[in-house]
């Protein structure tokens, strides 16, 4: 028996017609993306900046039934908002990730995550 003899198989993307994902929409590349990556990042990132520190401020949130929920708390405010964006659902992810593993800091690193993307 040769184990040396290996068969390879090449895989090919799938064709969009046979699909169905480009049916009525377009794909956008380029330079556009980056941006709308960026500008979501840093929207999520606003959020939560004034929050963080000793002087940072409250944020009064109000959900759909019109309960009332004051709090800074980063975690907090990033688990009450419907985001809908793949980038900045990353950024909400990585808080929910820090907030599970350490804890604390959930702001700091949303705004540091934001600010590396920016730049």
């Amino acid at each position: 028996v040769n184990f040396l003899h290996n068969k390879t198989k090449t895989m090919a993307a799938p064709n969009p017609a046979s699909t169905g994902l480009f049916i009525n929409g377009s794909r956008e590349t380029g330079q556009d993306v980056r941006i709308g990556n960026v500008t979501a990042a840093l929207a999520v990132a606003n959020i939560v900046k004034s929050s963080l520190g000793p002087v940072g401020l409250d944020k009064m949130l109000v959900d759909d039934i019109g309960d009332v929920l004051i709090t800074n708390d980063g975690a907090t405010i990033l688990k009450s908002l419907e985001v809908e964006h793949p980038a900045a659902r990353v950024l909400v992810d990585l808080a929910n990730l820090q907030d599970q593993e350490v804890g604390d800091g959930t702001t700091s690193v949303v705004i540091i995550a934001s600010e590396l993307l920016r730049r």
